[in-house]
């Protein structure tokens, strides 16, 4: 026997940390003779032998057996140099198999990709660590790497080597906390995880941070896939998208929806669509609706449904609910084939406690903080990344860029981003860790959204970046290098906030809460905004968009919807409506079921859904309003202080003033005929009336339009004689003098 006891016993109770020094073919002296040593640990094993590939004659030399467990090694003399080779083993059923040792491979990552790691600037390290298929010297295999610096021993696992952590023991690459192995002969399908050995001796087995697919929980292990092998059709719209990489300033109106219960299968134990199930059904009704994007809730891999997906733990694979990687670039091609972009929620901010998971990964707070006044959220119970590690804001910038890179997407809706703004973020006095400065900005987490919203920018011209942010933090959609955190857009949390307050409010109340409608305009061209009624206003006992609006009975409280969506489409700002508020669902949004598709039966329900497809079709049209959001000379208040009638009017228009929209919007419950003033004499056509009997109003209105009369009225020279219904918003263009 030439392996030394202690290497032996560290191999066979699976403590070795240099498997790679021991293991395979090394040249070795003995007795004067210069030969090499071949060591193989197999499993289940009787015999084996080392078959030499590129010898005349192919020899064989056989191996002694010097333990039980699989552990073999021969000496072979005369040999100066390492050879190519199989292994022959023999089983107990007397089964042979020859193949490649994976331990005679050199490493499968280079210093430099390391180093890059290691300083925060490899950018796509997704293509290095995790599994991937690949040819190593004409040998098909799988390439395995994670990084685990504290792990003492580290193997990967799975039915090839029956998930026992003495077979395959990966190979540390430096100090650089990554290792690695090649194991030749398998491929994609196989089912892997990576078991750990912390420094305290406790062995964890992990799912793979880089995996690009998981097998559903309680598994919870990754699958060896190749994520990029997708033959896409969506050339013309990448290039489109590409060519109007500048153009933010573009009609943008997002259907925000939930893969799993937008529709399900009753018929078929009330399954949710598949992705591919999904893609022709979506794209119809999205095209029918007007909208130009669809974003879709975080289908990143998650082990709760009830999480809706914002607790992920495969920050790089769709989830397996709804098909395969290649089903879900399936969905995003055919998509892009019908003219829709879409937009992926992103989760940077935390990730949940699981421990088969990213928490304590080898025995020691690596992705997150150890601290918990850093490292603990206190809303969600999840764990916040530590911003400040190299590697960790390598892992998320590499998430962003692979669901670019992979799967086409169009945009980044990134998630709770005022979290990851300010350390004391939910806490109280005590409970967090100032900065270096003293202050609350996170300023590692700033840095890092800096840097992942230019190198995306930078890498995948026209993606869009939005940021759901909740504060005042400044400069949020404005370029880092005007100091900026390098969003395109960010959620007018504000104005829904307001605008809700004030239509939950009775009509005979709204009088003392005009201020809600109006103040949002004093900051809003402050940022790019996007103006949203998300799903977070539908759950959680909040109520539906419908029930939350004052009114005694279904009818009046259809009406004040309609008139708020016929605002907020007119008012500026992208525009964003979760699944189910566009045809006025009445019950809050259950991740568990289908929306309530039946109510557009009902003249109430269908008839805002009708109201907001010709609202997006209006708004894409119009180029005064769709491409005007975010200019101040674009908006004029005509009257915003008449509390009394519950009422505001404002104008929408180009810079010369040459297509003017005037839009009326009139919040109480009595019929008014009023005068607003006007700044065209001429005709001002009526193209859009919430109260239309085809929307499921009385179809009370101005008869398709009204002449501007002489009369001094709001600063203007002449105005209109308005009909008011109650709970309206009539929006009128002018035609001509």
């Amino acid at each position: 026997m030439i392996i030394s006891q202690p290497d032996l016993a560290a191999l066979l109770n699976a403590t070795h940390a240099q498997p790679h020094g021991v293991l395979g073919m090394h040249p070795h002296k003995r007795a004067r003779s210069q030969g090499v040593v071949v060591r193989a640990l197999l499993r289940g094993a009787v015999g084996c032998a080392v078959m030499e590939l590129d010898a005349k004659g192919s020899p064989s030399h056989e191996m002694a057996r010097i333990a039980p467990e699989g552990f073999f090694e021969v000496f072979i003399a005369n040999r100066p140099n390492v050879f190519r080779y199989q292994l022959r083993a023999t089983y107990a059923n007397g089964e042979p198999r020859q193949f490649f040792d994976p331990y005679g491979f050199l490493p499968t990552l280079g210093a430099q990709d390391l180093y890059l790691f290691n300083e925060g600037n490899e950018h796509r390290i997704y293509e290095k660590l995790g599994a991937h298929v690949r040819e190593l010297g004409g040998v098909p295999g799988v390439a395995f790497a994670v990084w685990a610096p504290a792990a003492t021993r580290v193997s990967v696992v799975g039915n090839f080597n029956h998930w026992d952590g003495r077979f395959f023991p990966m190979r540390p690459l430096g100090a650089s906390g990554v290792w690695e192995l090649f194991v030749p002969g398998i491929g994609a399908g196989e089912l892997y995880k990576f078991e750990i050995r912390h420094q305290s001796g406790a062995v964890a087995v992990k799912t793979d941070p880089y995996g690009t697919y998981f097998e559903a929980p309680p598994g919870n292990a990754a699958i060896v896939c190749a994520a990029n092998d997708f033959q896409w059709n969506d050339t013309a719209w990448m290039e489109r998208r590409s060519a109007g990489a500048a153009q933010l300033d573009r009609p943008v109106s997002v259907y925000e929806l939930h893969l799993g219960s937008w529709k399900r299968k009753p018929e078929d134990n009330n399954r949710p669509l598949t992705y591919r199930e999904l893609g022709p059904q979506l794209a119809d009704y999205v095209n029918e609706m007007g909208f130009t994007h669809v974003e879709i809730m975080p289908i990143a891999e998650h082990p709760f449904d009830g999480s809706w997906g914002y607790q992920v733990t495969g920050f790089f694979a769709p989830t397996q609910r709804f098909g395969s990687p290649a089903d879900f670039a399936w969905f995003v091609d055919h998509l892009h084939q019908r003219g829709i972009g879409v937009i992926l929620d992103w989760v940077p901010a935390h990730f949940p406690r699981d421990a088969f998971a990213l928490a304590e990964f080898d025995g020691t707070h690596l992705y997150e903080h150890a601290d918990p006044r850093q490292g603990a959220h206190m809303d969600w119970g999840t764990l916040i990344f530590n911003y400040g590690r190299n590697e960790v804001r390598c892992f998320l910038v590499a998430s962003a860029l692979a669901w670019l890179d992979r799967y086409h997407l169009d945009g980044l809706r990134v998630d709770a981003v005022a979290s990851m703004l300010y350390l004391d973020y939910s806490r109280n006095e005590g409970e967090w860790i100032p900065n270096k400065f003293g202050g609350r900005e996170n300023l590692e987490a700033i840095e890092f959204l800096k840097q992942v919203n230019d190198l995306v920018h930078h890498y995948h011209p026209g993606t869009l970046m939005i940021a759901e942010e909740s504060t005042s933090f400044p400069q949020v959609s404005r370029p880092t290098r005007e100091g900026g955190l390098g969003f395109d857009y960010k959620w007018n949390m504000g104005w829904m906030n307001d605008t809700l307050r004030y239509f939950a409010k009775d009509a005979l109340h709204r009088r003392w809460h005009q201020s809600d409608l109006t103040f949002g305009m004093l900051y809003q061209y402050a940022e790019n905004f996007v103006t949203v009624f998300s799903h977070d206003e539908v759950v959680h006992g909040k109520a539906s968009l419908l029930f939350k609006m004052g009114g005694w009975h279904i009818p009046e409280k259809a009406a004040n919807l309609r008139a708020l969506y016929a605002h907020m489409w007119c008012y500026p700002g992208k525009k964003l409506l979760f699944m189910g508020c566009e045809f006025a669902q009445s019950r809050e949004w259950n991740h568990a079921a289908s929306l309530d598709w039946h109510l557009c039966q009902y003249p109430d329900h269908e008839g805002v859904r009708r109201l907001v497809r010709d609202l997006n079709k209006l708004y894409v049209a119009e180029p005064v309003l769709s491409l005007n959001d975010f200019n101040p000379n674009g908006f004029r208040w005509v009257t915003c202080h008449d509390a009394d009638a519950n009422l505001i009017a404002y104008l929408r228009m180009d810079v010369f003033e040459q297509t003017l929209f005037l839009v009326v919007a009139h919040f109480g419950g009595a019929s008014r005929t009023y005068p607003v003033g006007v700044p065209r004499r001429g005709f001002w056509r009526e193209v859009i009336n919430s109260n239309g009997e085809y929307y499921g109003g009385t179809g009370h209105g101005n008869g398709g339009g009204r002449d501007a009369e002489a009369m001094d009225r709001d600063g203007y020279a002449q105005a209109i004689q308005v009909t008011l219904a109650p709970f309206t918003t009539t929006v009128f263009k002018w035609v001509s003098e």
